[in-house]
Parts: structure tokens; C-alpha cells; sequence
């Protein structure tokens, strides 16, 4: 089996000491985890939080599945904790590429509260888990209070433009190796567990690149020890290109540190 798997499903493990990877057909939905693993949630005042709580409804989102499609309506919005969904523009002829990625950092959803309601991209489940849906209603009748929330969507809209721009300069200029590790670096720092389930082809279809180029590119990683064996992401770093480092710094600098909270 490649370094990715042929199988529905592969879950990349980032363990203490690095990466390997073991196949499974589905990701684990069992425990779901506190609204406030997301770190706009766990930012929120007690007041703000506690008014949003009875309308944060729970859902476990396999892999796969569209959130919105291309000029759809979007009646919610999402706030991920242990999944990751991917922002895919998609060709008149079906090749898609991804624009950005988003986990417990932020929310799936901007055109709601940016007032365009439909967006050209496509939100896709990248790696499952459980995610928190607030109806566009409730969003936007709390967006136009102003305040915590309203400040913190807005700086959390002001990265994940920087993130978009930084993946078409990326994928313009660097390596399918180097845009494969800014990948999975940043796939890894959404989640609080190691595991990423993923295919071949859903890598593939992110960086808007042929399988065969992912298959390639995960040999070089595997062959220098940055998947499969110990200290994976410190080499890892070392191997990628600085657009990681560019939208990293920038979520930081927009965005309140993690947040441990439980409930």
C-alpha cells in the first residue's frame, strides 16, 4: 500500500515522536468533544457563549460529505472541533484545488456574515469528526450586536484570506512536496488529536495536483523519515516552504491562543 492508502480511508498519525500511517474505513466519531475546543467559541465572553449555547447544535460530519456547494445558499454555519473542512474552487470540468482549510480555529460559513450568502467554493469534509451548527439567522442577529463575536469573525475572515492568498502563491511557485507538508502541517494544527483520515485522491484533489504527483511527493517524505518514523514534524517544518510560516504567524497574531477548555 502507498504512503496514503488506496482503501475509503487512511488516518495519518502525528504521535508524540511522528507520523505513520494505518488504514480505516471510517473516522472515530465517538466522543464528541466541548463547543469551546473552538477557539471563537472558547473566546467568547461567559454572557456571549451562554446566549449561543442552546443554539449550537452538534454535528458529526463523516468524510466527504459537502457542507455547501458552489453558489448555494448557506443557511448555517459551522464550527469544527476535531474535523477539518476544506474550501475547494471547482472547474467547469470537475478539477478542483483547495483555497484554504478550516478547523477549531474558526468556522465554515463567512458569506453569511460578510452578507453575500453564497460563495463560488465548495466546503468539503476533509477529516471527519464533530462539528457545532448555528443557523445564519442566529449568526447574524448576534453579528449585528457587535462586540466579542463580531470582532473576532471579523480578524478570524482576515486570516483565512491571508491563508487563501498564501495557497495560490504556493501552489504557483513551490514543490508538490513543499505544498504537501504546508498541508498536513496545517491540517495537524486544527485538530487536538494526531489523526487525520484522508485518500489519496482527496489529497490530490486538495492540491489541485495528479495522484500520481501525491504518491511521488509522499515517497520523497516517507524515504526521509518524515512520515512513517520518529521526529516527523520538526524535519517536516524544516522541509516546508515559508507559506506556512506566513499563515501561521497571521492566525496567531488575528486570533486568541488555544484554548483547553472542557466545557
Amino acid at each position: 500500500m502507498d504512503c496514503f492508502g488506496a482503501k475509503p480511508g487512511s488516518v495519518l498519525n502525528a504521535g508524540r515522536g511522528g507520523y505513520f500511517m494505518q488504514t480505516t474505513q471510517n473516522a472515530s466519531l465517538s466522543a464528541r468533544p466541548s463547543p469551546r475546543v473552538n477557539r471563537i467559541l472558547a473566546a467568547l465572553s461567559t454572557e456571549d457563549y451562554e446566549r449561543l449555547l442552546p443554539h449550537l447544535e452538534p454535528v458529526a460530519l463523516e468524510l466527504g460529505r459537502a457542507l455547501y456547494e458552489s453558489g448555494g445558499q448557506q443557511g448555517n454555519v459551522y464550527f469544527p472541533t476535531n474535523s477539518i473542512v476544506s474550501l475547494l474552487y471547482v472547474m467547469e470540468d470537475g478539477a478542483s484545488a483547495e483555497i484554504a482549510v478550516v478547523g477549531n480555529e474558526g468556522l465554515v460559513g463567512i458569506a453569511l456574515f460578510m452578507g453575500g450568502e453564497s460563495t463560488p467554493s465548495r466546503a468539503v469534509v476533509q477529516s471527519a469528526g464533530h462539528d457545532y451548527r448555528l443557523s445564519g439567522g442566529v449568526l447574524k442577529s448576534e453579528f449585528g450586536r457587535g462586540g466579542d463575536l463580531q470582532h473576532l469573525l471579523l480578524r478570524y475572515t482576515q486570516a483565512l484570506i491571508t491563508q487563501m492568498a498564501q495557497t495560490a502563491v504556493c501552489n504557483r511557485h513551490h514543490a508538490v512536496q513543499q505544498q504537501l507538508c504546508r498541508w498536513l502541517l496545517l491540517s495537524l494544527d486544527r485538530l487536538n488529536s494526531n489523526e487525520l483520515v484522508m485518500t489519496q485522491e482527496l489529497i490530490a484533489n486538495m492540491l489541485g495536483v495528479r495522484r500520481e504527483g501525491v504518491t511521488e511527493a509522499a515517497g520523497h517524505l516517507q524515504k526521509a523519515e518524515l512520515i512513517h518514523y520518529s521526529r516527523g514534524r520538526p524535519k517536516l517544518e524544516a522541509r516546508v516552504c515559508e507559506c506556512y510560516a506566513v499563515v501561521k504567524r497571521e492566525y496567531e497574531r488575528l486570533l486568541p491562543p488555544v484554548q483547553l477548555a472542557t466545557a
